[in-house]
Formats: C-alpha cells, structure tokens, sequence
C-alpha cells in the first residue's frame, strides 16, 4: 500500500471555500432557472399594460420613481420572450432593474438590464452610458431624455451651465454693484443648474442685443433668463420654453397722478412723457401703440422708475411682473392700471435653435415646479402674480 500525504487542514478549507464560490458563481440550479422564467413571466406580462415604457426593479416588482436609468450593453437588442429570460438574470445578477419600451417602427417591444443612478449623478450616468454604447440616459422624475451627445451632456461635462441676463429688471433679474446677481429668473437658473448637479456663471446681456447674443456663434452663454417674454418673433428664429410667469404691460407714474391714467388714450397725448429704455418689448409697445405721446429713450431700465418718481418723465411702460416692486419699494410711485394690463403673455426661457434636449429638460423642470408648489412659492417670495 502506498503511503498517502495528508494535506493540512488549512488548505482543505481554501480549496473547499474555492469550491463553493465557484459553485455559487456558477449556479445552474434548477431552483434557478425557475426564479428566472417565473420573473421574466411576470415581466413580460407587466410589459403588456405599459406599452409607454418602464423602469422595473424585477426583485420587488416595482417601478422606481426617481434615478437616471442606463442600460447596459451586455443585453442590447433583446425583444423576444426568451431574450427576455436573459435580460432578468443580467439584471438579477447586476442592478436588479429592468426598462422597456416600445419600437413603433418596427412592433418590438425592447428590454434591457439596467443601472439606476442617483439624479445628482448625471456626469456618472452619462459616461457609463458612454462605454455601454448608449445614446441616451433617461430621468425617471421628470420622464426626460438626455442625449449622451447632445446640449445637456456638453454642459455636464464642462461642469458648468453659462447664463445670459440682464441684470436690469427687479425682482427677476438685477446684478448687484458687487456682481451678485439675484431675483426670481436667478433663482430658476441656480435651481437648474443645481438639478445638474454643475456650477452656474452668468453673463450680461442686453435687451437691444439680445437676440444677437442668443445667436452668437461660438456660444456666450446656454440659455437666457430673467423677464423675457415669450413671442412667435422669438420662436421663430429661437427656441423658448413654457412659461413660468404671467406677464402684460402696464405702466408706472407718480402717485400723485394715478387718477390721471384710466386707460392707453389716457397716456396718448402729447403733454404725457412716457420713458422707455431701448431695444425690448416696452419700446415696441411704445412706438406701435404711442402716436402722440413724447416717448423718452433712458439706456438703464433699472433707472427709469426712480426718474419717473423724480419728475424727469411722467409714465414708464413696464411690465405686471416688474411694477409691483418699485410700488413697493418707493412710495412716491403707483401702477393703477396692474390688474388691467394691456396685453397678456408669458415670461419663459431663451436658447438657440438645436439644443431641443436641454429645451425638453427646462420644460419639465418648470412642470415639476409647478406641481410640487415650488413655482408658487417663488411667486410669494418676491411677491409676484401665480397664475398656474
């Protein structure tokens, strides 16, 4: 009989543990499959009444209702019930998330495994979607698809969104002598640039270049903010999103002249001084609707209510969003046309025409401030109109 060696009892153990892993790595219990194709059932018939699309955490069967989902490449084009089988023990074995959605060219309905990350992880998302071969990261919150090539990304990756505004128009927009900026289109700016998790620098602009500077090419800034009134003008040659404030033109004077001004043909006249400043809407309106009243052009918006208190003109053509400020910030001056505007709009965003996926992102984001009762309670704060 030959003699036997026995190893030590330290490496029976390793070489047991060894084989264990392996054996749970590999698993191809039939206790398995069977979690697998009894998941996949229950996926595929959850498909069925969803037919909009999905994000499912197939451990719970439940649908996730915030995170950035982004499939992984492994399961790609996988459309069959079977593929399906596939894609659920992926994800079982990965992040535990299934999405789905519907191809209407071609009547396939699509899954794929996928990794939900945390909405101020948009960078990480968009690169991981990167290396997956990916052409869009989805955010479940706001239903938003962010292009891995587009606008949103390139901001991303800058880690930084770049802001045209004024500067000249209490309380939406106003740059301090110091440089701080703030006011209620700061703040819907800072909230965006906040939901991407980048830092914010604006830039100055002005309302006679404007649209020249919303155009620029290379760009100077994203997008433009702070008292800019939605116009099919505007639409035409940019793209502007949904409004975030109700606005109309209306006017500001001196208090002890507020029962003079009952209507437009009240300040139609040539002994009526009316200051507007140049290049915006309020001069528009001014010269189409003004034809015998002495128009005065001031360069500084943000000065002409102070001389309309002071006497150097008599009636400022101004806004329903900007008037209620000066009221309450100078008693010298009244706005007793405000609940009977001239005309009636909306104040929203301007950006270049091409950049439709951060359009899409700025609209929902203005949707969900509207229902979660963000919106409104910027409207209290600076003491504006909500009409949503």
């Amino acid at each position: 009989m030959k003699n036997h060696k026995f190893w030590p009892v330290s490496l029976w153990l390793v070489l047991y543990s060894i084989s264990v892993l392996a054996s749970c790595a590999k698993d191809d219990s039939p206790a398995k499959y069977k979690d697998v194709t009894e998941t996949a059932d229950k996926v595929w018939a959850f498909s069925q009444s969803h037919p909009d699309g999905f994000t499912l955490d197939v451990r719970t069967m439940t649908c996730p209702t915030e995170g950035i989902a982004v499939s992984y490449a492994a399961t790609q084009d996988s459309h069959s019930r079977d593929q399906l089988e596939y894609v659920v023990s992926h994800a079982l074995q990965h992040d535990g998330y299934v999405s789905g959605w519907y191809n209407s060219q071609n009547g396939l309905y699509y899954f794929d495994s996928t990794r939900l990350f945390p909405e101020d992880s948009l960078a990480a998302a968009i690169q991981f979607g990167k290396e997956n071969g990916q052409h869009s990261v989805f955010i479940l919150s706001s239903s938003t698809d962010i292009p891995i090539t587009g606008k949103v990304a390139q901001i991303v990756e800058r880690g930084k969104l770049l802001v045209g505004t004024t500067g000249d128009y209490r309380p939406l927009s106003y740059r301090e002598p110091d440089g701080n900026y703030w006011g209620f289109g700061i703040e819907m700016a800072e909230n965006i640039a906040g939901r991407l998790n980048v830092e914010i620098e604006f830039a100055m602009t002005s309302w006679p270049t404007l649209t020249a500077d919303v155009l620029a090419e290379p760009q100077t800034f994203d997008f433009a903010i702070g008292g800019i009134t939605i116009t099919d003008t505007r639409r035409e040659t940019m793209l502007m999103s949904e409004g975030y404030l109700a606005n109309g033109k209306t006017i500001l004077c001196r208090v002890s002249e507020c029962d003079r001004y009952k209507s437009l043909d009240d300040i139609d006249r040539p002994e009526v001084r009316v200051m507007v400043n140049p290049g915006g809407l309020n001069d528009k309106f001014a010269n189409d609707n003004l034809t015998r009243a002495t128009i005065i052009v001031h360069q500084k918006n943000e000065e002409i209510p102070t001389l309309i208190a002071e006497g150097e003109a008599d009636v400022m053509i101004t806004e329903i969003t900007e008037a209620p400020y000066y009221v309450q910030t100078d008693t010298r001056l009244a706005a007793p046309l405000l609940d009977k505007p001239f005309t009636h709009g909306e104040i929203g965003v301007l950006m270049q025409k091409g950049q439709e996926d951060l359009l899409q992102m700025v609209n929902n984001f203005i949707q969900k401030m509207k229902s979660d009762g963000t919106l409104h309670r910027l409207h209290e704060k600076y003491g504006l109109v909500y009409a949503y």
